[in-house]
This record gives C-alpha cells, sequence and structure tokens, in this order.
C-alpha cells in the first residue's frame, strides 16, 4: 500500500494524468454544500483544452456521497479541513494550489490554515470562490430547514438539475448529504489567527445572492500575499454556465496575471 493509498486516496479524486516534470501544479478542487468531486470534471476538461496549461486537476471527494456513500457524514467543518489538510499531507511534492466554492473554500481556506506546522508545504496559492470572507457570519441555520425548503434552496440556487429534485430516491439521498454540510457550514465560527503568505484570488458571480464583493472584501485580512477579485457573469453557480472562463481565471491566479 502507497502513501497515497493510505492517506489521500479516498480523498482525493485525480482526474488528469500525474506528469512528473518542473512547473507542474497540482490544483485540488473542494466542493460546496451537497456537491461531490465529479463537480469539478468539467474544470479539468477546460484545462486540457488550454496549451501548456501546468495543472493536475484532483477533487476532495467528501464522506458519504458517491463511491464514498457508505462512511459516516461529516457535519463539522473544522473536522473536514483537518481531514483534507491530512490527506494533503500525503498527496506527494507536487505543489498545491487549492480551489473551493462556496463550503469549499471555507474548508480549503482553514487547510491551508493547518499546512503550516513544520514539515509541511503550504499551498502556493488559494482560490475562493462563491464565498465571502470567513469572517462573516450568517446566523441562518440552514440545516433546520425543512425538506422542502431545502428543495426550495436548491432550485433557487440552480446547484441541482430541477427534474432531479422530483425523484424521491434522488433526494433520500442528496437532502441528508446537503443537510450535513449545511450544519458544518452553520456550526462554523471564525477563529483570528496569523494570515497565510499565499496569493488569494477571489471568485463571485453578479448575481450571486449569497457572496457579494462587499462582503468578500474581507479576504483582504487573510494573507500577507496578494488578493485579486474576478466577477463572472451568473449566479451562485455561475461556474457551470463557463467552465472555460474559471479555467483561464485560475491560471491567471497562478501566473500573477489577473483575467478580465
Amino acid at each position: 500500500m502507497t502513501p497515497w493509498d493510505r492517506g489521500a486516496g479516498a480523498w482525493l479524486t485525480r482526474y488528469t494524468p500525474h506528469r512528473p516534470g518542473g512547473g507542474r501544479v497540482q490544483l485540488v478542487c473542494l466542493p460546496h454544500a451537497g456537491g461531490s468531486a465529479t463537480f469539478f470534471q468539467p474544470l479539468a476538461r477546460a484545462f486540457e483544452a488550454l496549451p501548456d496549461a501546468p495543472f493536475e486537476v484532483l477533487a476532495v471527494q467528501y464522506p458519504g456521497r458517491q463511491e464514498r456513500r457508505s462512511e459516516p457524514l461529516v457535519d463539522d467543518l473544522l473536522v473536514l479541513a483537518d481531514r483534507v489538510a491530512e490527506a494533503l499531507r500525503y498527496a506527494g511534492d507536487t505543489p498545491v494550489l487549492l480551489f473551493g466554492h462556496s463550503m469549499g473554500a471555507l474548508v480549503a481556506w482553514e487547510a491551508a490554515r493547518r499546512l503550516r506546522r513544520p514539515g509541511d508545504t503550504p499551498p502556493v496559492g488559494l482560490v475562493v470562490s462563491g464565498r465571502g470572507a470567513p469572517s462573516l457570519h450568517r446566523d441562518v441555520r440552514l440545516h433546520l430547514r425543512t425538506d422542502a425548503e431545502l428543495v426550495a434552496d436548491l432550485r433557487y440556487l440552480s446547484g441541482t438539475a430541477s427534474d432531479l429534485l422530483t425523484d424521491p430516491g434522488v433526494l433520500g439521498m442528496v437532502l441528508p448529504v446537503l443537510r450535513a454540510d449545511y450544519k458544518a457550514v452553520d456550526g462554523y465560527r471564525y477563529q483570528p489567527a496569523s494570515p497565510l503568505g499565499c496569493p488569494v484570488s477571489v471568485f463571485l458571480g453578479d448575481r450571486d445572492p449569497w457572496a457579494r464583493e462587499l462582503e468578500a472584501r474581507g479576504w483582504r485580512e487573510e494573507t500577507t500575499g496578494p488578493v485579486t477579485f474576478r466577477t463572472f457573469p451568473g449566479d451562485h453557480f455561475y461556474l457551470t454556465a463557463g467552465w472555460d472562463a474559471v479555467a483561464l481565471a485560475v491560471a491567471g491566479s497562478r501566473t500573477g496575471v489577473t483575467a478580465g
């Protein structure tokens, strides 16, 4: 059994092959509440279409979904961050760029904070998408809403195809996962600490009701590195309408070029 199998294999799903050599970067993507690793498959395809893109695309698979469906759900965001950070310690020597959307942005940020102990290799950068600054807390208690209210939220945020939300079997799988993830977000409380030292790129949809630019400005306080903002047309799931543009923007965040 390899170190990857012991520590990273269950948590990290690889969508592009590992190619040894200098200049490569592992782009590790962390999904939103209710989401899974496969959400980022289109991003991997978009990178494959870019000439000379240096990224190997991986995505975090949280417990309780898809091939990890039999595992208990984790409803504590700090526990998720602990486990993601531990998986990243087994992910090899290739530099890591973290890309988290919505809940995934918080998990990515907390994981990056944990990768600062002696012997760790901190991420070379952080891309946070669809999420206000971690110091901003909304007391909305989404996990206490009824099933009907959760389904309405899914329709409103455009995160799940509407036809799937009429299927009782699909709802039976989706709603417990969503409720656990919402509980993780609802229970999260910001704890001040020394800022990161890497660049942070903040991606927002221009019609996202959950992450507006004013709420995202606080990300500037969370790193001593440069912070850039990029706004895309769309709502909370703006990514699904423009993965090619997202890939270009991620590539720009890595090279220090601010796209658009």
